[in-house]
């Protein structure tokens, strides 16, 4: 059984009531972004409006709020990882800066437009599901599809705006063929692996509407001392209590 919050050195994820738990994949993720966000802040950008789409506990969210002074919107369509996501932003040193609603993003009426959004979207589609429906929306696709969520966020985002997703590296191919079939460049990709022995389990995505020559990278999450790599402890430095 899940831990029911885990300690982060700035604030406190509680995660009892969400089905999404806190995961090394997640908090990667999050670190990435929030990254590669703090870099494009200059003393000229004004306040950016970032989205995040199915929050679940809110982590993405704080740890972007963490790095960078956006002004963020979560959103969760279960009612229970909403509330929950709220009180973990309101206990953060951010909450004032933070957000949560429960929303269907693909009935969101009249939504603003936002220069940033991020994703850690359902991993599983036409996989076996358990007979609890907020596991099942928040880990599989049954309700949204990547194909729904896409065509979602080109209602979502500015000119110009950025796209960040985290999915299995097995829906990477179709992934690719879909933002392209959207109208969207890929900019950065990072591929994630256990360890050296691995093959890579995930893609880290950075997409926008302009067109850019595309960087590709790669991180190892654990060395071979069973330990976490110099990139891993550089990224999760600002976050993780044993770094």
């Amino acid at each position: 059984m899940a831990n029911s919050y885990f300690q982060f050195k700035q604030f406190t994820i509680y995660q009892d009531r969400a089905a999404m738990k806190v995961t090394t994949d997640g908090c990667l993720f999050g670190a990435w972004v929030a990254d590669l966000e703090r870099k494009r802040l200059t003393d000229k950008t004004t306040d950016t409006l970032l989205l995040d789409i199915g929050t679940g506990t809110g982590l993405l969210s704080l740890m972007i709020a963490q790095q960078c002074p956006h002004l963020i919107t979560a959103l969760d369509i279960d009612a229970a990882a909403a509330d929950q996501a709220k009180e973990n932003a309101a206990a953060s040193p951010w909450g004032d800066r933070i957000t949560v609603l429960q929303q269907d993003i693909k009935t969101w009426p009249s939504p603003p437009l936002f220069e940033s959004i991020v994703c850690n979207p359902p991993f599983y589609e036409n996989e076996w599901q358990s007979d609890r429906a907020s596991r099942n929306m928040a880990h599989h696709s049954s309700h949204l599809t990547l194909q729904e969520l896409v065509q979602a966020i080109n209602s979502l985002v500015s000119p110009g705006g950025r796209l960040y997703l985290l999915l299995p590296f097995k829906r990477w191919s179709a992934a690719q063929n879909l933002l392209k079939e959207n109208g969207w460049h890929l900019h950065q990709l990072l591929f994630a692996r256990q360890t050296p022995r691995h093959q890579p389990f995930r893609v880290l995505i950075q997409a926008g509407k302009n067109a850019a020559q595309p960087t590709e990278d790669e991180i190892i999450i654990k060395n071979e001392e069973n330990g976490y790599s110099e990139r891993f402890n550089e990224l999760l430095k600002p976050y993780y209590l044993q770094i």
